[in-house]
């Protein structure tokens, strides 16, 4: 194997901020930050998902309303296509 060629492999902290859980594991990444775990210190690499907090890995999945939707668009813009044709309507 050629030497200085290869990313440096080494003990790093992942943390997912969602879950507010920490991972230790090797890996390359480059981090800028240390911070002390089990009484050791390790680079610092924060996540916003990882396993623990992804609906697929959780089982929570997150049913959204397609009627609360619809109904919201409505509110916001269905003013904008109904006057135009009502106003048609009563002058016909």
């Amino acid at each position: 194997m050629r030497k200085d060629i290869h990313p440096e492999y080494r003990e790093v902290l992942f943390h997912d901020t969602n879950a507010d859980v920490f991972f230790l594991t090797r890996s390359t990444a480059k981090t800028k930050t240390t911070r002390e775990y089990e009484g050791q210190e390790y680079p610092y690499y924060p996540l916003d998902i990882s396993s623990a907090s992804h609906p697929f890995y959780t089982g929570e999945q997150r049913k959204t309303s397609n009627e609360g939707r619809v109904a919201s668009f409505n509110k916001r813009f269905g003013a904008f296509g109904g006057r135009s044709k009502a106003k048609k309507t009563d002058a016909e």
